[in-house]
């Protein structure tokens, strides 16, 4: 009876190791006082957030989501080849996975390289400071995370893995996942919401 039992208990667990989802309750909720902050500033001088909002290249947001969607949904399909011990295919997802994740940043460094071209830095404006750091925070999250997805993409071309031995892909991709949620309230947040005055 206990034997039985076990694989049904085995199957409802979280992915990845429980370490991984203290670091991402944690990351959220440091996500979410700063996402506090930044609204409550921005109810201070809501016509200062909102010209400087206008200002922000909303395609490049657009195309920013867009990858990191794609990202997350390769990664995905990587973790469910793992899991049916389709190995080299969920290499090629891996892979996927990572190159957007560098893409992302390719994006992102565009964007500030064309911000900073016209003079605008953190220090130019309140939006301007929480437009740098909010996005700069999730870069350096991107930056890890890309980094991790190469370290399991090199793993699986070696064979570390298998469906018996998932935790630190799943554990990556649980953190993945994370990042591109955290894009998703960072992209209408800074781009699309209207600041009420």
């Amino acid at each position: 009876m206990s034997v039985s039992a076990a694989p049904a208990a085995r199957t409802g667990r979280l992915p990845g190791v429980d370490g991984i989802w203290a670091l991402i309750g944690a990351d959220s909720v440091v996500f979410a006082i700063l996402f506090a902050s930044f609204m409550t500033e921005r109810r201070h001088d809501p016509g200062l957030f909102e010209s400087s909002r206008l200002s922000l290249h909303l395609d490049l947001g657009g195309i920013d989501t867009l990858i990191l969607l794609t990202s997350s949904w390769t990664v995905a399909l990587a973790i469910q080849a793992l899991k049916r011990d389709q190995i080299q295919r969920m290499s090629r997802y891996l892979l996927a996975g990572a190159l957007t994740g560098a893409l992302f940043m390719v994006s992102k460094a565009i964007e500030y390289t064309a911000k900073i071209a016209d003079g605008i830095t953190p220090a130019t404006n309140s939006f301007y400071m929480w437009y740098f750091t909010l996005t700069g925070i999730h870069l350096l999250h991107v930056l890890l995370g890309t980094g991790l997805l190469t370290f399991v993409w090199l793993g699986s071309r070696r064979g570390r893995y298998r469906s018996s031995t998932a935790a630190v892909p799943e554990s990556v991709a649980s953190f993945w996942h994370l990042v591109d949620y955290l894009w998703i309230v960072l992209f209408p947040l800074l781009y699309l919401m209207k600041a009420a005055g």
